[in-house]
């Protein structure tokens, strides 16, 4: 779980966060324009020619080898930089599944299926008890895209950091307050499976997986964890890192695959704005964070989708949590992160 600070309502224009390594800016800054871009087939293709660092990568995988990392995956321009460790091994996502579900809701959102102005209310979404008030009820799925439902009800697949940062019920309105709420993702689950009238990992294997031809996802893979604290499972996927990485990929291109609009442009664009500021350079979109330059989707223990266009570049970063005990912290995988994006010094097309 990626830790922060809840803070008060901001609208932010455009993303103010940062990567944290001044690599990242000065490679930014002296790469020309992109080649075409490329897609992976039915395998990943290696990306050709000496663009980047070998001593630099070497790097990066030796630090990776002192801490708990199982798997790496680096593209640029739709092809394999690098990749280490068990790319093809299933592993819990954690919260990379918001990330995910934010996919589906695009698609469907424009669809007409789901309406974002829609109250809780009038969607008829409440919890056991002690159930959701008249004003948490006011919240609307947008509230819930953006964390800030409002409704700080006991939910499901929750850590004891969340649990124990939790607000108290009724103090603050829908809309005004950023709390990374777990309450919320998993009602956006139920509210999914309702107005479409279809299955969450059925639905992401028909208008996802298969159309980006993810080499190991199964419908199998996804599970509903429920529990007494909520009537809304959280809804956990076992995913590969090169199935994540084309994941990745279809939101650097702005939702196109091989010229199909898989989610609205659009959609991708407002996802991955920063809507809250989180202080500290990190802000929060629709269940996507957000930093300068970059944009990610991020799992409890160190799961990471990190995207950053102006390098026209994903990282995808594993770590096998299923084992007790195992974890890539924030600094230990921002540490990884400068490394790899400084191997790219010399990358271009």
């Amino acid at each position: 779980m990626w830790r922060v600070r809840s803070r008060p309502f901001e609208v932010v224009g455009r993303s103010t966060a940062f990567l944290g390594c001044a690599a990242l800016a000065l490679a930014a800054a002296s790469l020309p324009a992109f080649a075409q871009h490329r897609y992976p087939g039915e395998t990943w293709e290696r990306a050709r020619g000496p663009q980047w660092s070998a001593e630099g990568l070497a790097a990066a995988r030796a630090y990776s080898a002192t801490i708990k990392t199982a798997a790496v995956m680096i593209l640029q321009h739709g092809a394999v930089v690098d990749e280490w460790g068990e790319t093809a091994r299933k592993f819990n996502c954690h919260s990379i599944r918001k990330s995910l579900l934010n996919a589906l809701y695009g698609i469907e959102v424009a669809a007409g299926r789901i309406n974002l102005k829609s109250t809780l209310a009038e969607l008829d979404i409440d919890d056991n008890e002690p159930s959701l008030t008249p004003t948490e009820k006011r919240a609307t799925v947008l509230d819930l895209l953006k964390s800030r439902s409002g409704v700080y009800h006991p939910a499901l697949y929750e850590t004891p950091w969340m649990k124990a940062t939790r607000p108290p019920r009724g103090s603050h309105p829908p809309g005004t307050f950023f709390y990374y709420n777990n309450w919320d993702f998993n009602a956006l689950g139920t509210i999914f499976e309702r107005q479409t009238g279809t299955k969450l990992f059925e639905t992401f294997k028909k208008l996802i997986a298969d159309p980006l031809g993810m080499q190991d996802y199964r419908v199998e893979d996804g599970e509903y964890f429920r529990g007494p604290d909520s009537i809304h499972p959280a809804y956990p996927f076992r995913m590969t890192a090169r199935d994540l990485a084309r994941f990745g990929l279809l939101y650097l291109r702005g939702g196109v695959w091989r010229g199909q609009q898989i989610v609205p442009r659009e959609w991708v664009r407002e996802s991955t704005k920063a809507h809250s500021d989180l202080g500290n350079g990190e802000g929060y979109g629709y269940l996507w964070w957000v930093s300068r330059n970059s944009f990610s989707a991020r799992g409890a223990g160190g799961h990471y989708i990190w995207v950053i266009p102006s390098l026209d570049l994903v990282v995808v970063h594993r770590v096998n949590t299923d084992e007790p005990g195992n974890q890539v912290t924030e600094e230990e995988f921002r540490r990884l992160l400068s490394l790899i994006v400084a191997a790219a010094r010399d990358a271009s097309s």
